[in-house]
């Protein structure tokens, strides 16, 4: 089936555009309509298996929640007594039946109306097939406003179901002086698809600690995440974010410094085995003077899969004194894997420091030598080496992100 009538009969599929991101569903679907699906020749794709992104659009979209109850297994470890959790359960309503802390609270539809959009909308990126596939299907929103000068935690959990494909969209307004330390956990299901955006505005002197759990289930299963983030100035964002176990996955995290004199922290994680194909696509882009960055995005492939990166950076005039640095490492432990690391440097101010790098390799022979002659066997060397290499990323997330053991997934055979 060519890819046009696929996007035609995932559109004819979803139920009428309603309720008050009807306006939202509307452009989202005549965008789709006049687009269609990417194809090789748009840059931004030209490294994904559209093969499977036909198949992202093949399962049926959650129109009415009473169809899955019985799908829904999850069972998840006890959240800690100081940070609050929100599950986007599909069997029920979780955007107008949760129970909030003092400090955060939903927005208004005057507030939504404000602000809906206007994030994703600044990072120019022209053809944006992923938002619009949010923007068609996404059946609600969970606003809510982080309230000044307070410190929270806060821990969002969005399970997929089996046999069906969900979309979620979420906007947080941190308010000015505030802390937020945040947690996100999504999970895959055997043949399931997530379709997420997320959409966070930092006040200045907002301090946002962002950890981002992206875990698939191996059997066809599907995500497409993009994470739009606005930061004033003093503000300062923290992302660290691990990817694993999808059968096709495609990040897209797009900050923009709106004001320039803030800080950026993001250090990424990808890992595939089998057929697997993970791809994260940044953009980061300084619109004013004295911003910061820290990037760094490791990849490791194994037997047949393919990791890719696409890191943007574009610092225009206005944008002087910034500091960039933008690193890429990845590990190769198969010769049939393949990785594709593609920096992306447009810098038009002259008083800059912007850095970049991009390595792969594989695990090294004398590390893993060292640890074999003190009687420690292949399988276990491997893993403490493999450990090594991800704790640069996985150390950062806070303690309480352990309990979804996500350190044993990507490292099966590591002694706990």
């Amino acid at each position: 089936m060519k890819s046009s009538t696929i996007c035609q009969k995932w559109l004819k599929s979803l139920p009428p555009t309603q309720g008050y991101l009807k306006k939202e569903q509307s452009i989202g679907r005549e965008f789709l309509l006049q687009q269609g699906m990417p194809t090789k020749k748009d840059e931004a794709w030209r490294l994904s298996n559209l093969n499977r992104l036909n198949s992202f659009l093949s399962l049926p979209t959650i129109i009415d929640s009473e169809d899955i109850k019985s799908n829904f297994t999850y069972t998840f470890p006890k959240k800690d007594e100081n940070r609050e959790r929100i599950i986007i359960n599909p069997s029920k309503n979780p955007i107008l039946d949760i129970n909030l802390p003092n400090g955060i609270e939903k927005l208004n539809n005057r507030e939504i109306e404000e602000n809906l959009g206007k994030i994703v909308k600044s990072s120019n990126v022209k053809n944006d097939f992923s938002v619009s596939l949010n923007q068609a299907s996404s059946p609600e929103i969970l606003a809510l406003k982080i309230k000044q000068n307070l410190n929270q935690s806060l821990e969002i959990v969005i399970p997929s179901i089996e046999g069906k494909s969900i979309s979620t969209r979420i906007f947080l307004l941190i308010e000015e002086g505030a802390k937020l330390d945040l947690l996100q956990i999504f999970l895959g299901n055997n043949n399931s698809a997530q379709n997420h955006l997320i959409e966070i505005k930092l006040e200045s002197k907002v301090e946002l600690t962002h950890g981002l759990i992206s875990l698939g289930e191996d059997k066809e299963s599907s995500s497409i995440c993009t994470l739009a983030v606005e930061q004033l100035e003093k503000s300062k964002y923290s992302l660290h974010s691990i990817h694993h176990g999808w059968d096709y996955a495609r990040f897209e995290p797009r900050i923009i410094q709106s004001k320039g004199d803030a800080s950026t922290i993001i250090k990424g994680l990808q890992v595939t085995k089998s057929k697997e194909q993970i791809a994260t696509h940044s953009l980061i882009r300084f619109e004013g003077p004295n911003g910061k960055l820290d990037q760094l995005q490791k990849a490791v492939a194994s037997e047949y899969s393919h990791c890719i990166f696409n890191g943007s950076i574009a610092v225009p005039q206005k944008a002087q004194k910034t500091e960039a640095a933008q690193l890429s490492r990845n590990l190769l432990l198969s010769k049939r894997a393949r990785i594709d690391s593609k920096p992306e440097l447009e810098i038009v101010a002259d008083d800059v420091t912007c850095t970049h790098g991009a390595t792969v390799s594989q695990l090294q022979e004398e590390e893993l030598f060292y640890l074999l002659s003190r009687g420690i066997d292949n399988e276990h060397a491997n893993s403490l080496l493999l450990k090594g290499y991800y704790d640069e990323v996985i150390s950062n997330f806070p303690k309480s992100a352990r309990k979804w053991n996500f350190i044993e997934k990507v490292i099966p055979n590591i002694k706990k």
